[in-house]
């Protein structure tokens, strides 16, 4: 592929700019491409089954780039699509109904477009909802540097880990006059510990060397008090 693409456009495969192309290629065909890399074998005849939530905006053809991966690294994958509606499912104003999140919990593996959550129409928000209902507090967030890529900082090679659920997520807001809103940041001990044991565990299990607990604790003596004082009690 990288050969071809470099011959049709004529570019010197000596060029700075043509080994950042190979590189970049050759990163994908060790990751992306490399059927492997989905922890699925291409040599079972079990296909899995995926629920997949296109999503809305630019979803739906993000969602379509990924299916084409998918097929052209012939992933044994069989996709059940769910699409998120216009109109409140529920009393709580949850755009996503019961089914979709009934066929995340009996497929136990989902893919999903980005969402967009009505503005102002009471309704909650589209990724808060998927997070609550099937408890995945933990957001984790790899940022490592691609070979051949040029980026503000090298060798970078971190991983966020941040609950999902309470704080700022638990959408408790009110209006206490006009012009002056207040804010709930919801914080519990069983959340706290929820979050630092799977961050300690996560570093276990993958070899890094240190946490890194972060907090405004020193505003919020309570609510970030009570985090920092529980990662340290898991430490």
């Amino acid at each position: 592929f990288s050969q071809n693409t470099l011959h049709t456009q004529k570019i010197n495969p000596h060029t700075p700019k043509a080994k950042i192309m190979i590189s970049q290629v050759k990163y994908l065909h060790k990751t992306f491409l490399n059927p492997t890399f989905y922890k699925f074998s291409t040599t079972t005849t079990q296909t899995h089954r995926v629920t997949m939530f296109p999503g809305d905006g630019i979803g739906p053809e993000i969602s379509q780039a990924v299916l084409d991966i998918f097929t052209a690294a012939k992933v044994p994958v069989e996709w059940e699509f769910h699409k998120i509606h216009s109109a409140s499912v529920s009393p709580d104003g949850d755009l996503i109904a019961p089914e979709a999140i009934e066929s995340i919990r009996k497929n136990k593996f989902a893919l999903k477009g980005p969402f967009t959550t009505p503005i102002g129409k009471g309704h909650r928000s589209l990724n808060v909802t998927l997070r609550k209902k099937l408890q995945l507090f933990a957001n984790v967030r790899p940022c490592k540097s691609l070979p051949g890529l040029k980026s503000l900082y090298d060798n970078v090679d971190v991983v966020t880990i941040r609950e999902n659920t309470e704080g700022e997520y638990s959408g408790l807001e009110h209006k206490v006059v006009p012009g002056v809103v207040e804010n709930l940041k919801i914080i519990s001990k069983n959340a706290c510990s929820n979050i630092a044991e799977y961050a300690f565990q996560y570093a276990v299990n993958n070899g890094r060397k240190n946490v890194t607990a972060c907090h405004k604790a020193g505003v919020q003596k309570m609510g970030d008090g009570l985090f920092i004082n529980t990662c340290r009690e898991v430490a």
